[in-house]
């Protein structure tokens, strides 16, 4: 279909990417159930990082617990996880995808936007598709969009290996009366208290009051939602390089942590490193984040702004340790996480350039 030349948004994800990767490694598990997860031990504890298609159709997904994916396929293939593979094989993606003469925005191993004027951008899609499958004999799948929003969610339409536009004309139609989970950024706990007020559609999400929204999750993300529901949002698609906002390190023990004292080495461990990640930054941590996991499989985050922004490695730990005071006494912890915030560059990442971003 051919029309006048504009702007669009094509975001490109690589269909199950980590297995694809490992299938092409391994040709012989073509068409079986495969999982990548931790060391590909399922008597560790350790999450499934991916699964392919076949897996999934049992119940499998990313984050479940390797020993539940086990259970629920015991003639699975478990694999470790080889992130040093994965990496090659995202960079050439990605350097195929900008030899399009496109901008290209990575947002992780196995996806970009693309940016490009085109009067027809299913063409350009589909150029996207056979370019990287030539060079990488990996597939993908292509949504089309007026923004980054629409062109994210559409690429769920288009999987695997297909191409959906989703646009402000189609907006409703498609989305209306799909639930608030279909949304990008819209997890479990988001759409429970959206529920709460008795949103649980994108229709009933678009028309809710922002004033409602804003009372229940700020003005920033209240905001974020009530745009969210029209399928508003950027269509900036920006090719510089990536600042990270903050670093995280997490632990998953193969023994649960049973008493402070273990607790609080193992916190101190974890952010000392982190401030080792920020330090090679170079900008100074403003926040300190802790994840804490509770036996069985309960997680809490908790947060501390700093007095004032800081370089010096005592006040990251020692504010990590101090949330680790605040953790329910007698409970076995089975993982432990902390994240430290720096403060971002003057001309650093823009506010619109990813409109959700990943948290610890």
């Amino acid at each position: 279909m051919s029309e006048g030349a504009r702007s669009w948004v094509l975001h490109v994800d690589l269909d199950q990417f980590i297995a694809a990767v490992e299938i092409l490694r391994r040709p012989e598990l073509a068409g079986l159930p495969v999982i990548v997860g931790g060391r590909g031990d399922p008597t560790e504890r350790a999450v499934v990082s991916t699964a392919s298609y076949e897996a999934r159709a049992f119940g499998v997904g990313s984050g479940m617990p390797l020993r539940t994916a086990a259970r629920k396929v015991p003639h699975a293939v478990l694999l470790p996880v080889d992130a040093p593979v994965y990496e090659a094989a995202s960079a050439q993606v990605m350097a195929t995808l900008r030899d399009l003469g496109v901008v290209v925005e990575v947002l992780g191993w196995d996806e970009a936007f693309l940016g490009a004027v085109t009067d027809d951008p299913e063409a350009l899609a589909r150029r996207a598709q056979a370019a990287v499958l030539g060079a990488t004999a990996l597939h993908c799948s292509v949504g089309i969009g007026d923004n980054k929003v629409r062109a994210k969610i559409a690429t769920g339409f288009g999987k695997p290996r297909g191409v959906f536009r989703l646009t402000e004309e189609n907006w409703f139609a498609v989305m209306g009366e799909r639930p608030t989970r279909d949304l990008w950024g819209v997890g479990a706990k988001v759409s429970k208290r959206l529920a709460a007020h008795g949103i649980t559609t994108v229709d009933q999400l678009a028309a809710a009051s922002r004033e409602e929204l804003v009372a229940e999750f700020g003005p920033r993300m209240g905001l974020w939602y009530a745009e969210l529901g029209r399928g508003l949002g950027p269509a900036v698609v920006d090719d510089s390089p990536w600042v990270a906002r903050g670093h995280s390190r997490e632990t998953t023990y193969q023994h649960n942590l049973t008493t402070p004292e273990e607790v609080e080495a193992a916190v101190r461990e974890l952010a000392a490193a982190v401030f080792e990640d920020t330090a090679r930054e170079g900008r100074p941590v403003f926040r300190v984040t802790l994840k804490v996991r509770y036996a069985p499989f309960v997680t809490t985050v908790i947060g501390h702004k700093l007095p004032a922004p800081t370089s010096d490695r005592d006040d990251v730990v020692t504010a990590a340790v101090e949330l680790a005071a605040r953790i329910e006494p007698g409970r076995e912890i089975r993982l432990l996480g902390v994240r430290a915030e720096m403060l971002m560059p003057d001309d650093g990442d823009p506010a619109e350039r990813t409109p959700v971003r990943g948290r610890l």
